[in-house]
């Protein structure tokens, strides 16, 4: 090894580089390859979109309230219910949702909307039952009401209409919803490149 650089400085002994221009002292044999090198890659795990995740819960709720209050847009507020919750979820959590997790998205939110739409049916039942019936309403309310209502009211004297009814708004409300929330993921997915959950 030399003692000396080409730019005029002394080397320490065993020096790599020069201490003054940086210059290589010595040549610093290539290591060997070996092959390629194994890489380990792991793959993150999401959260499962269920019921026991408390931001798909909280999602879907939110969602539900606001198709619930845009119930004069029947089905096209069921649709934009999923469609919207999985949206939110990607804003929320930076996750792309898979076409499954669209679909189960969905579903919660149709879920919660049907219980939050059966329990405001009952309570208006309730309310206008413990006024005496439709019969006690004034004239301008039953005007208002219009002649709907009181097809309701029969059919809620009907246990078979009942249950029919029932299982006809959770059939609509969760389909819908589920379709919302496939549409929702399909269309977030071409958006960009980012984990699926």
């Amino acid at each position: 090894m030399p003692e000396f650089c080409s730019c005029g400085a002394q080397l320490v002994p065993d020096a790599l580089f020069c201490h003054k221009c940086g210059k290589p002292a010595r040549d610093i044999p290539e290591p060997e390859s070996t092959g390629a090198v194994p890489v380990m890659t792991i793959q993150p795990v999401y959260p499962p979109v269920n019921f026991h995740n408390r931001v798909t819960v909280r999602v879907a709720l939110m969602m539900a309230v606001m198709a619930t209050l845009l119930l004069f847009l029947p089905f096209v507020n069921w649709l934009a219910a999923g469609f919207f919750a999985t949206l939110l979820y990607r804003r929320r959590t930076g996750y792309l949702l898979n076409l499954e997790s669209g679909l189960r998205l969905g579903w919660i939110t149709g879920v919660l909307m049907f219980v939050i739409v059966m329990v405001l049916i009952t309570m208006s039942f309730a309310v206008i039952t413990a006024a005496g019936g439709l019969n006690a309403l004034p004239p301008e309310a039953k005007a208002a009401l219009g002649p709907r209502l009181e097809e309701a009211v029969k059919v809620f004297q009907s246990a078979p209409a009942v249950a029919e009814m029932l299982v006809m708004y959770f059939m609509f409300i969760t389909l819908l919803s589920m379709a919302g929330g496939a549409l929702g993921a399909k269309l977030a997915g071409r958006g960009g490149e980012g984990p699926a959950a």
